[in-house]
């Protein structure tokens, strides 16, 4: 059975995609808490948590000793302020940054060995910002502009060993949606006019279940409207 390493999997996108990829995947679930990693566990047949700050670099290396081979990297832990630049404060760009993306590169650095060995595949979730910014998204967008970059520039290096995917949702129906409408000023929130986080693991699925002649470099997931 192949081995998925998920973070930020106890909530929203991320335990979305440990619920599709644990239906025949070894799953470790990220989480910064073990009640939160557990929670997950014991929906899936076959899991275990993996937790960890993934800021702490110390703490990340520990984490993943003796992990040796691993199929599927699936970075899905993140935090979206929503603020002007005029009201950003140093703090907040730093935390951003921190966990959206010195986080994702210092894991899957660490990770590069295991991830050759499977001739694994990383998929990193974006964002729609990833692309545009707009009022209020410089720290936000900017770490998603960044992340994008990553993802290019690994794939660039890594091609013919790894396969590097980068999903870019638009909105979807989760608790960060709740607090961003809030941030937004609507307090009448209806996840239905969102995309599911399903709908994000399915492109995720896509991705990880790609012949071994092709790779999925890039996909965007919208709300249909419908």
């Amino acid at each position: 059975m192949e081995t998925a390493l998920i973070t930020g999997a106890s909530r929203g996108i991320g335990a979305a995609i440990a619920r599709d990829l644990g239906r025949d995947h070894h799953v470790l679930v990220g989480a910064t808490t073990e009640a939160g990693a557990q929670a997950i566990v014991d929906e899936l047949p076959d899991a275990e948590p993996f937790v960890v700050d993934l800021t702490d670099p110390a703490a990340l290396a520990e984490a993943v000793t003796g992990l040796d081979s691993l199929d599927v990297l699936v970075h899905s832990a993140g935090i979206a302020p929503y603020t002007p630049v005029e009201k950003s404060t140093p703090q907040q760009w730093r935390e951003a940054f921190d966990l959206n993306v010195f986080a994702v590169a210092e894991l899957t650095r660490l990770l590069l060995p295991a991830l050759r060995t499977a001739h694994g595949t990383v998929v990193a979730i974006n964002s729609g910002t990833g692309h545009h910014s707009g009022a209020n998204n410089a720290i936000y967008s900017g770490t998603k502009f960044a992340l994008r970059a990553f993802t290019d520039a690994l794939r660039a290096e890594e091609q013919g060993r790894l396969r590097v995917t980068s999903v870019h949702p638009g909105r979807v129906d989760t608790d960060m949606q709740v607090a961003l409408q809030a941030d937004m000023g609507n307090h009448d929130y209806d996840g239905s006019r969102y995309v599911r986080t399903e709908s994000i693991a399915a492109a995720v699925r896509l991705a990880v279940d790609a012949t071994d002649d092709a790779v999925v470099q890039e996909i965007s997931v919208r709300p249909s409207g419908l």
